[in-house]
């Protein structure tokens, strides 16, 4: 594998190449004097130098001086000395090799051994650098799997049906399939770190946890379950991944008396596997409360209206009641004539009563003066409307008495991809943005999200985002200055609330995680990287357009793959329970086809699978290097 960059994806990228799937790894870089960021992580690096030493002074912590974490080295992207390679998580000496280039040119793309190579990843900040590698790693290797980084999704649409044209071509395959047999196909794929990170962020501010996989437009997590009680089940429709070490150490139960995780374990095991805990797959899903959508009379009239005029109006209807009420029983003419004088007096129309009763008169008088107190009534509610208009056609305001939401601090390419995630799940967002023309308020006003614009380091714009009532915050601007300060005020505010802050260096992150953690043990604080999220989704790329994704179990590694049944013995013509081997490979899911795509996740163990059928499947790395029949490395 060869990975090219110039910032901290590639180093992070290279090192889960090399750490999860075992690969052999050359690192291209720039130049050290060519490093594009050294004022962000000499800055950051100095922050959270700074950030441990005040926590530990404030709250007598040990330990936490130093920024812990291997992944902030590789944030420079141009250091080339092996300390620095080992920074990012990977050892030079293990299957890293580390290469300096100035631009990936021909002859240097040559040197890192594109032509040998079976995956080049192009993760430069530069769409343009990214294209022009691609185009001259595609003449010198056909059969090379690429992966680009692009941010303009179109364009990259039309490069990644460009480049596989040109490798179907070189290949004299319609398919661009390679032919070594491997089941891995000589594609492009274009991602966007935002795009790739985004639902990981999202998943975090729901559920408290990054190691989420996407796929079939389901957002799925692996959740550790403790043992179930005598005559208790697990939930339906969950497949059991794993069986992690028994905290007996005693409990030699597994196979051969290991004591490691048992991956993928059949029904007899996870039955015999006493105490320990096991891996299942779920959903991610909302089930909280949801913001209004808008339609329909009430929701439009409650969001016209603030509550205390709701309340003015009510009662005012009510009064005009009452009045029309005990006119018909002081006259005792017919209810809706009485109703109609008690409008005429209302609103001052010329009708007096001379010559009738003294209740009439009276109450001529009170249906006057309610009609007095009714005209400031009108008035308020005729701007307030005009108001909310106005705010309709721009931004909506924060619904009163919202709460169980997520705050998304930042609507620029990371927020925007993370604000649609988060729709898309029917979770309740408010977002706090400072620049008027920021690229993500375009789809808030489509998707009718809440928006307060404002600097988050103001006071009152976290209150006026419901901050006290959400159930996360979610600070994703691109500075990490103002994402720490948010977090930390919100604490101030909410102490119990969950935070999730991008943060740019991986040192940094891990600092303030570990900090945040420290002042606050009851919290769920999480930090993140975007660089750190998006590297498992290229490392997946790069091994495939099958390889959906991966899970560490403890030490070990499961991955996630999107398999055509036909071509592989150990699938065709088989039921599904015939199909799963343990500690091998499990059918998942299959693929649906027709008008409406999607996955079939309750897969009955007598359903068979036919050659036509995509399956998603979970596998060991030996598991899945058998199934694929690709030769070379059966790490597992």
């Amino acid at each position: 594998m060869v990975v090219c960059g110039d910032d901290g994806l590639a180093h992070r990228l290279a090192a889960e190449l090399r750490g999860v799937y075992g690969e052999q790894v050359t690192l291209v870089v720039p130049a050290s004097e060519r490093s594009v960021r050294p004022p962000v992580v000499v800055r950051t690096r100095a922050a959270s130098a700074l950030l441990d030493r005040v926590v530990t002074a404030a709250v007598g912590l040990t330990g936490n001086g130093t920024a812990g974490g291997n992944g902030g080295a590789g944030a420079t992207g141009g250091h080339g000395s092996p300390a620095h390679s080992s920074g990012t998580g990977g050892d030079p000496r293990g299957g890293i090799r580390l290469m300096e280039a100035a631009e990936p040119s021909e002859a240097a793309l040559a040197e890192a051994g594109v032509e040998r190579a079976d995956a080049l990843a192009l993760v430069y900040d530069d769409d343009e650098t990214n294209i022009r590698a691609a185009l001259t790693a595609r003449r010198l290797n056909p059969r090379l799997r690429l992966v680009l980084r692009l941010y303009n999704r179109r364009l990259g649409q039309h490069i990644e049906a460009l480049l596989d044209q040109a490798a179907a071509l070189a290949a004299g395959s319609a398919d661009g399939d390679s032919a070594d047999g491997s089941g891995f196909d000589a594609s492009t794929t274009v991602l966007s770190d935002a795009d790739t990170a985004a639902p990981a962020l999202a998943a975090t501010a729901l559920t408290g946890t990054s190691k989420v996989l996407q796929t079939g437009g389901l957002l799925l997590r692996a959740v550790e379950r403790p043992p179930a009680g005598a005559g208790v089940s697990a939930a339906p429709g969950l497949a059991t991944l794993a069986l992690l070490s028994p905290t007996d150490p005693t409990d030699t139960t597994g196979p051969g008396g290991d004591q490691g995780p048992t991956l993928l374990p059949d029904a007899a095991a996870v039955r015999d596997g006493g105490e320990r805990t096991t891996v299942v797959l779920e959903q991610v899903s909302y089930a909280g409360p949801a913001l209004p959508d808008g339609r329909g009379v009430m929701p439009w009239f409650a969001s016209l209206f603030s509550r205390r005029l709701r309340w003015s109006l009510a009662g005012m209807v009510g009064c005009v009641v009452a009045l029309a009420v005990a006119l018909w029983l002081v006259t005792g003419i017919h209810p809706l004539r009485a109703f109609y004088l008690t409008l005429l007096d209302l609103f001052a129309i010329d009708d007096p009563a001379i010559g009738q009763s003294v209740g009439r008169q009276i109450l001529q008088l009170l249906s006057g003066l309610a009609g007095l107190l009714l005209l400031p009534v009108l008035l308020a509610a005729v701007l307030e409307a005009l108001g909310t208009f106005r705010t309709v056609s721009s931004l909506r305001k924060p619904p009163r008495g919202l709460g169980g939401h997520v705050v998304l601090l930042g609507l620029g390419k990371i927020g925007t991809r993370v604000l649609t995630r988060l729709r898309e799940l029917n979770i309740p967002v408010v977002c706090v943005e400072s620049d008027p023309e920021a690229r993500g308020l375009a789809t808030a006003r489509r998707l009718r999200v809440p928006v307060v614009l404002g600097d988050v380091t103001q006071e009152g714009v976290l209150e006026a985002a419901k901050i006290h009532r959400a159930h996360a915050l979610l600070a994703v601007t691109s500075a990490d200055t103002t994402n720490l300060e948010a977090v930390l005020y919100a604490r101030a505010v909410r102490p119990d609330l969950r935070v999730v802050l991008r943060l740019y260096d991986d040192d940094f992150a891990t600092a303030v995680y570990r900090t945040l953690r420290a002042a606050h043990p009851g919290a769920s604080t999480r930090s993140r990287s975007v660089s750190h999220l998006a590297a498992p989704a290229f490392a997946g790329a790069m091994m495939g357009r099958q390889i959906l994704g991966a899970f560490p179990v403890e030490r070990r590694v499961l991955l996630f793959a999107a398999v055509e049944v036909g071509g592989h013995p150990q699938l065709e013509g088989k039921t599904v329970g015939q199909a799963f081997r343990a500690g091998s490979w499990r059918v998942l899911a299959r693929e649906e086809s027709g008008d409406a795509p999607g996955l079939t996740w309750d897969l009955p163990d007598t359903y068979v699978l036919q050659p036509s059928d995509r399956v998603v499947l979970a596998a060991t790395r030996r598991g899945l290097a058998e199934l694929l029949g690709r030769r070379g490395r059966v790490g597992t």
